[in-house]
């Protein structure tokens, strides 16, 4: 088969010539001849296609048969769609594959990486801004008066029961309205419950005063051995004192807990090393916070975002009166909405309040009424559903490209979340992080997120993030970090 098509000049502003050959039928040939029109620069970046009817008709075919090709190429990273501005050739740096092998050169710097690959970031272009916006007007316009006033320190309240239903369809949370105190985010949530400019009150761990500084809890508190260093550098500015927890791929070493008054754990995916907290450790943290009479701090991170199986219920519909299930809308929606919550037992309501302050400062009252339409008319649940979809697209092509490109590089933990982490062989982590840095990939070596006095058990690797890219952008990400891989 050998068809031709001449692009119309006038249409998109730039002649062309396919040849439309080679087995696989005609989306199959089409594909190909798109792929290295754009590989061979004879497809600049930015330039539009025509829409699927046009083209079917220069070429003879089916619709389907250029809808399909299109979208094999969107999701490759050579084509971007987007609806109202049409199908373009995307914007990368360079072709995912060199058709002439030729030495690779240092990025240019223009003040950031040229892929991004660092752990956290959900993908920004996929923040559902109709969906957000529609709720975002309802809210206002039922909103009452008194709404616009000085904030309510628990939040508002049509956002605290819209929370507690879905915490406890979605999450197995056992909680009321009463018991949610809304933040900006996890580490607001730690200021509140560490933080030495707190006022004073008798709400430490097990119903002791609290610490001399002020906060609701007071340590020695136990953390997990690998963990975001921002978290301890926090605590430690409190003047809390952080207990390490060795880890295994079944989570933290629960039966390492002693004598601290509380301990934080990501329960449901460990970050970064990516283990769930095996149900045997669920049951011994709560009975080991029963017989000391202090608190478990669950992160909820990456709750919602399990791609093998159902997401693993929250360790608080354990023990609701011993655990303070923290989460936030920063991976599931957005870093950019400052929303969060704490589910309290009911000892730490009163303190958490008096921590907070007399009035709101935090969390955007109309935020937090935007959010609760968003929840309660289904918005929140087809979002996650999409990215969930989404991101575990992205972890299985990062599966499939290195072990086509790396298969002496492991992915280790469950298939869940916004990032993987990769293993390295011993002795190489800093030398193959130094290599990506410059091939312009930003991405982080486990080594960053060990306590400085816990043990090096989960031993070299890479915290890769594969939700951050934009589709367009992910195909070449992953070229980048196979070429830095495939040398280590």
């Amino acid at each position: 088969m050998t068809e031709s098509w001449v692009n119309y000049a006038e249409r998109i502003g730039v002649d062309l010539h396919l040849e439309l050959s080679g087995p696989g039928g005609r989306r199959a040939a089409l594909t190909r001849a798109l792929r290295e029109a754009v590989r061979g620069g004879r497809l600049a970046p930015g330039t539009r296609l025509p829409p699927y009817r046009s083209l079917a008709a220069d070429l003879g075919v089916a619709r389907n048969t250029v809808a399909d090709a299109y979208a094999e190429l969107v999701a490759e990273g050579w084509l971007t769609a987007r609806q109202g501005s049409g199908t373009r050739v995307a914007e990368r740096a360079r072709p995912l594959r060199r058709a002439v092998d030729v030495p690779a050169q240092a990025p240019a710097r223009t003040g950031g990486p040229r892929h991004d690959l660092r752990q956290g970031r959900p993908d920004a272009s996929a923040f559902p801004r109709a969906a957000w916006a529609a709720s975002y007007r309802r809210a206002l316009q039922a909103a009452p008066s008194e709404a616009f006033g000085p904030g309510d320190p628990a939040g508002r309240r049509e956002l605290r029961e819209t929370l507690a239903e879905y915490l406890a369809r979605a999450r197995g949370v056992r909680t009321e309205p009463d018991r949610i105190v809304i933040c900006s985010g996890f580490a607001h949530a730690l200021r509140l419950l560490f933080g030495r400019d707190a006022p004073g009150s008798t709400g430490g761990a097990g119903g002791a005063g609290g610490p001399a500084g002020g906060g609701v809890l007071r340590g020695p508190l136990g953390v997990e051995a690998y963990g975001l260093g921002f978290h301890r550098d926090l605590l430690a500015a409190a003047g809390v004192r952080t207990v390490p927890l060795p880890l295994d791929e079944h989570g933290a070493w629960v039966a390492a807990l002693g004598r601290e008054r509380a301990v934080l754990l990501t329960p449901a995916h460990q970050f970064p090393t990516g283990g769930p907290l095996r149900p045997e450790r669920r049951a011994a943290v709560i009975d080991w916070a029963r017989a000391r009479g202090a608190v478990v701090l669950e992160d909820d991170y990456d709750g919602e975002f399990r791609y093998d199986r159902r997401p693993v219920g929250a360790l608080q519909g354990l023990d609701p009166e011993r655990v303070i299930h923290i989460g936030s809308v920063s991976k599931s929606l957005s870093p950019a909405l400052r929303l969060g919550w704490m589910v309290l037992p009911e000892r730490y309501v009163e303190p958490v309040l008096a921590a907070k302050g007399e009035r709101e400062g935090w969390a955007s009252v109309p935020d937090q009424l935007a959010l609760a339409d968003f929840v309660a008319c289904g918005s929140y649940d087809r979002h996650v559903r999409r990215m969930r979809q989404r991101y575990r697209g992205r972890r299985d092509r990062l599966v499939a490209a290195l072990a086509e490109r790396a298969p002496h590089i492991e992915v280790t933990g469950i298939a869940a979340g916004l990032h993987a982490v990769l293993r390295l062989p011993p002795g190489t982590e800093r030398t193959v992080v130094e290599a990506a840095v410059r091939r312009g990939v930003a991405l982080d070596g486990l080594a960053a997120f060990r306590h400085p006095d816990g043990p090096a058990s989960a031993g070299d690797g890479l915290v890769v993030g594969y939700a951050a890219p934009a589709d367009h952008a992910y195909g070449a990400a992953l070229e980048a970090l196979c070429e830095v891989l495939a040398a280590a």
